[in-house]
């Protein structure tokens, strides 16, 4: 990603403007011991699988992404001159960390590492993305996950 002040104007002054939404409340959750974690990964990097529908600007969906996707399988589509992809391109978990988790599941630090992840675009606006988080949150919740990391982008 590129620093606000490398960004010409006027996008510069457009996204130093923009309202940091508040959320009138904070959900509370049990804390969960590290070799109970079934962990998955919310990216907001716009990614996609190989054969799907790119992410757009504004685009509220989300894309699940299986365990078995191979990494050559899994395309940024988030396209910006604003957008810095050569991590992305050296490093696929710079944006979608499945090789750390899968670590830290085999050193037992965690429990397991989901087998589905799920990407956003993250240039949407979060209230638009509210009926979607919580369809992912209740997908995640019926396959067992408990703990989730967010990986923005």
């Amino acid at each position: 990603m590129v620093r606000l002040a490398d960004i010409p104007e006027p996008e510069r002054s457009y996204m130093a403007g923009l309202e940091c939404v508040p959320y009138a409340h904070q959900p509370l959750t049990p804390a969960v011991a590290p070799e109970e974690r079934h962990v998955a990964i919310v990216s907001s990097a716009g990614l996609i699988v190989r054969g799907q529908r790119p992410t757009l600007g504004n685009d509220t969906g989300y894309r699940s992404i299986a365990t078995e996707v191979t990494d050559s399988d899994i395309l940024c589509s988030h396209v910006s001159v604003n957008f810095d992809r050569s991590g992305f391109q050296q490093d696929l978990n710079v944006m979608l960390p499945r090789d750390r988790l899968k670590e830290l599941e085999a050193e037992g630090v965690i429990g397991k590492a989901a087998d589905t992840h799920y990407a956003f675009m993250g240039a949407t606006h979060p209230d638009e993305l509210e009926d979607k988080a919580r369809e992912v949150g209740r997908s995640m919740l019926a396959l067992g996950v408990n703990t989730v990391v967010l990986a923005p982008v």
